[in-house]
């Protein structure tokens, strides 16, 4: 840390508002460059009791129990990106003149000369998987590589170690609060309604995720989403991605192989060979399209094919998402309990036919019409749970009357088990059962892995029974 870093923050009277992990970390590394720090949450339980006396230790001022009011004398805000642009500490900080930035515009202001470049990655679905599939291309092609943002170690932190370059998601809450954030290359990879209730309006959704391709970043963009080519129409440098036969430009799919028409000697006459469909795990349309968009980034980054293809061989899967727990009498069963939207849920269920899907939970008040109406030709029967499960026994009523529907009002520990077993009544051999809830868990359980490991519980209790 030279002296003008340091004397940069000195003394500076900075709000941390939240205590969440990036806002602990926001609250160390401004405490370690002399700010003043005052660090607020609503919370006051054992747990934040513990993170307060940890900051307090360091020097920072910590009061919870009340995040709404402004620390007298603050000339910052960082906000953690929990907290709504309406939240009141926001709103009067905001009034006074004073700026709010989140973890991630803090990152970039306090990063070191020479400090890594950002391969940044948003999307309404799969920036982990991207994040992650590009870390290990990065990682086989030699580079000391970090995911970071909403993964692994705080990116405020991060910035502040040796790295040649971090792959970083980014959600659009992290980019709202951004300003000046400039990656390398950055990936808008699809845009659907999703966060309404946060940003306002689905105006104000895509906005924040158009911050990403700010001026001089190389802009990847999905050929196959309007709002991604659309965005990334008015940027200098773009390449796309594709599951078809690529254009010049593009990364994409000809015949069992990804290929890539955008960063090679030639993009007229030459495409590179980086891997094959069989590379990509789980294998789905989509996860392609994520493997492509990770390539791209990487190959902008200068990563060889070789290393693309062993990046994607050394990716293991998250849990919860497109996973096969098990073949019971023919049929296959998949969670997918992290498709909590309409977007991620319509993504599997383009990935089998046919399927008994198993769908409920909290719409968020999305609509799910569209959704219904476009898979009601993949559907053998529907099994629902959840408190908005009637919402979509209208749709299906409207769109797919000659399915079969079983609700599943219980709410008890053993409601997954009665679920599993009314979609196993319905599922022929070769058919998949399917849980792509399309809404999130919070009525039945604690978050989307609880309510994943009650499937793969009921699974195979439902195996060991037959």
């Amino acid at each position: 840390m030279d002296a003008q870093e340091v004397t940069a923050w000195e003394g500076l009277p900075v709000c941390v508002a939240g205590l969440g992990v990036s806002g602990r970390a926001a609250a160390r590394v401004l405490a370690a460059r002399g700010a003043r720090v005052t660090a607020v949450d609503a919370r006051d339980d054992d747990a934040w009791r513990g993170h307060a006396a940890e900051l307090e230790a360091l020097g920072v001022t910590v009061r919870l129990g009340d995040g709404d009011t402004l620390p007298p004398g603050t000339g910052l805000v960082v906000t953690s990106p929990g907290w709504r642009p309406d939240a009141p500490l926001l709103v009067t900080a905001a009034a006074a003149g004073i700026e709010v930035v989140g973890e991630v515009e803090l990152a970039w202001r306090l990063r070191p000369a020479g400090a890594a470049p950002w391969l940044a990655i948003t999307g309404t679905d799969g920036k982990t998987t991207v994040v992650r599939m590009l870390a290990g291309m990065l990682t086989a092609a030699g580079h000391d590589a970090l995911a970071v943002g909403n993964v692994g170690t705080p990116i405020v932190e991060a910035v502040l170690e040796k790295h040649d370059v971090l792959a970083v998601e980014l959600s659009s809450y992290q980019l709202h609060w951004s300003s000046s954030v400039v990656p390398r290359a950055a990936a808008v990879l699809n845009v659907a309604p999703d966060h309404l209730d946060w940003h306002g309006s689905m105006d104000a959704y895509v906005a924040a995720k158009a911050k990403i391709f700010a001026p001089g970043t190389l802009a990847v963009y999905n050929v196959c989403d309007l709002t991604s080519r659309t965005l990334a129409e008015r940027c200098e440098r773009r390449a796309g991605f594709t599951l078809d036969v690529p254009a010049p430009g593009q990364l994409g799919v000809v015949e069992e192989l990804l290929v890539d028409r955008a960063f090679t000697a030639d993009p007229t006459r030459e495409a590179a060979e980086l891997a094959s469909l069989g590379d990509v795990r789980p294998f789905a349309p989509h996860n392609v399209a994520n493997a492509l968009a990770a390539a791209a980034l990487a190959r902008s980054f200068g990563v060889p094919p070789e290393a693309v293809r062993a990046g994607l061989r050394s990716f293991v899967p998250d849990p919860h998402r497109i996973q096969h727990v098990a073949d019971v009498a023919g049929v296959a069963y998949i969670n997918d309990s992290k498709a909590t939207q309409p977007h991620a849920a319509a993504a599997s269920l383009a990935a089998y036919d046919p399927i008994v899907w198993i769908a409920g939970g909290l719409l968020k008040g999305l609509d799910v019409d569209d959704l219904v109406k476009t898979c009601a030709g993949r559907l053998r029967g529907v099994v629902l749970l959840g408190r908005d499960r009637e919402r979509i026994a209208a749709a299906l009523a409207r769109h797919a009357p000659d399915v079969p529907v079983v609700d599943v009002p219980d709410t008890d520990t053993g409601a997954m088990d009665r679920v599993v077993m009314q979609a196993s009544s319905l599922a022929r051999p070769g058919d998949t059962v399917l849980l792509a809830p399309v809404g999130a868990s919070f009525d039945m359980f604690a978050d989307y892995p609880a309510r994943g490991d009650a499937f793969i519980a009921a699974v195979r209790r439902l195996a060991e029974s037959r």
